[in-house]
């Protein structure tokens, strides 16, 4: 591996070395740093590009979804191949991004992140980057982060729309000072509803990319103190000061009650994947299944379809049922949470 002269900081990451905000000591930084990334879609594909070719020494990469044909329009990691075969999104990043940078230490977890696994999931690392699509995903990553002292930088993209801010426990608002509480479901855009174009995905995350740079290497006073937004079609960009935005009151960083992440899930986590006509059901308790086995007992029942990471199975023509080794499963068909509560508990047991 090629190094820069006087260094040991290999030749690929030169042209940052010239970057003097980086520079080597930037650099070094950068190597030594760890990285979560929440989400694997649109926002978390470029993110986790970003990071992985900026030399982040650690990247985890976190998502419950598989790749489907309509993810590639924007999800720059993934290629036909990836969808043909319903691989876990987590996974096909990681493929992907080893071929792209060899140095960098890549963790996937095909997960829902929930508060079972979220402390877990999200520890040890210095930075937690958002690309999730769901409001109640960032009260939990911002009960976590604040909660261990950790900053996270909060990015959203819909229709030709965009949002970043950057959140610092301790210094700047969290996101709860912001958003009291979650829309109800139904009432914001997502971009199964409202679609997306690609240049807006790029925009934002890489505002947060640069933002993270910022961050690891050690150079946080230069991280921008607003809420930045952004609208491609209609050529506007603007920013709203946030620094006197923290509530001492707030719930989450003022009175440390940690609502998101204490919240019981009872028997079962079910929720309705807004504009996707699918629900999720998590088992409050992992639960390994034999996904040979269970091809077998459905093959004789429907048809199934199965890779490594996960199995399909069509109880009926308009309905699938796919199942995760962790007992996680997403009914496709429907966006009844009462119907797909009922197939699964038919099929799989609750």
């Amino acid at each position: 591996m090629n190094q820069s002269p006087g260094s040991s900081i290999p030749e690929r990451y030169s042209r940052q070395l010239l970057f003097s905000p980086l520079g080597q000591e930037g650099q070094l930084r950068l190597m030594e740093s760890r990285v979560a990334i929440v989400g694997m879609g649109a926002l978390g594909t470029v993110l986790a590009n970003h990071m992985v070719r900026a030399g982040v020494g650690y990247v985890r990469l976190i998502d419950r979804d598989f790749v489907e044909e309509s993810n590639l329009q924007r999800q720059m990691l993934y290629e036909e191949r990836d969808a043909k075969e319903s691989r876990p999104k987590a996974v096909a990043a990681a493929d992907r991004l080893g071929r792209i940078n060899s140095l960098v230490k890549l963790d996937a977890h095909v997960a829902d992140l929930n508060p079972a696994n979220g402390e877990e999931l999200l520890s040890q690392v210095d930075l937690v980057l958002d690309g999730s699509d769901n409001f109640s995903v960032r009260f939990l990553i911002n009960d976590i982060c604040v909660k261990h002292g950790i900053p996270w930088i909060y990015g959203g993209a819909v229709s030709a729309r965009g949002v970043v801010m950057n959140i610092v426990p301790g210094t700047t608002p969290c996101f709860r000072c912001m958003f009291s509480q979650p829309p109800e479901q139904g009432t914001v855009e997502t971009c199964d509803t409202a679609g997306v174009i690609g240049p807006i995905v790029h925009v934002v995350a890489s505002y947060q990319a640069a933002e993270a740079l910022k961050l690891l290497s050690g150079r946080g006073e230069q991280l921008n103190k607003g809420m930045l937004h952004f609208d491609m079609w209609h050529n506007f960009q603007g920013s709203v000061d946030m620094s006197s935005g923290r509530i001492a009151d707030c719930p989450c960083c003022g009175q440390r009650s940690f609502d998101y992440l204490s919240m019981e899930l009872g028997s079962e986590s079910i929720q309705s994947l807004c504009g996707r006509d699918s629900v999720q059901i998590v088992p409050l308790r992992s639960r390994r299944l034999d996904l040979d086995e269970w091809e077998a007992s459905f093959s004789k029942l429907g048809a199934t379809e199965r890779n490594a990471f996960l199995l399909k199975f069509k109880p009926a023509p308009e309905l699938t049922l796919v199942l995760f080794p962790d007992g996680r499963a997403i009914v496709q068909g429907t966006s009844d949470v009462v119907t797909a509560k009922s197939l699964y508990s038919r099929y799989v047991g609750m």
